[in-house]
């Protein structure tokens, strides 16, 4: 079951069935079921709290994603971690609406749980395009 939360924001998902029906069916498309999915909106501070707690990484960042699932071939389970502040700087900075910043965050952490990479050039090319394919049927719904 895919959820969504809130830490220290009152961000409300705009559209939020539609948001969990795409996320489900595109994960379904790349071969995988949802399992126990937590997506949890919070601040810059929360989202960094995070990172150095778990990651001992000391910066800002959009997203965290954790893989909870103890085989791969399992359903997906994980928690989501997406600082609403980043996003909202980030869709700034790009020209773009907040909400399709945030569709294609929401969409970076599935895709990780999926299997997908951002590490490498390559990695972040074909993230970048997975990214774009689902946006593109978000927008065929």
């Amino acid at each position: 079951m895919l959820r969504f939360f809130n830490e220290d924001t009152e961000f409300k998902l705009p559209q939020k069935l539609a948001v969990k029906k795409w996320l489900t069916a595109q994960a379904k498309a790349e071969g995988h079921d949802v399992g126990d999915l937590n997506y949890i909106f919070a601040t810059d501070e929360y989202v960094l709290g995070v990172n150095k707690e778990y990651l001992q990484h000391d910066f800002y960042t959009d997203i965290i994603t954790f893989d909870n699932r103890e085989f791969d071939d399992d359903p997906i389970e994980g928690d989501i971690y997406i600082s609403v502040d980043r996003v909202a700087d980030n869709a700034a900075q790009l020209g773009i609406a907040p909400e399709q910043e945030m569709r294609r965050v929401l969409a970076h952490g599935l895709l990780h749980l999926c299997g997908y990479g951002d590490k490498s050039e390559e990695e972040i090319s074909v993230m970048r395009a997975k990214e774009d394919e689902w946006l593109l049927m978000y927008n065929v719904q």
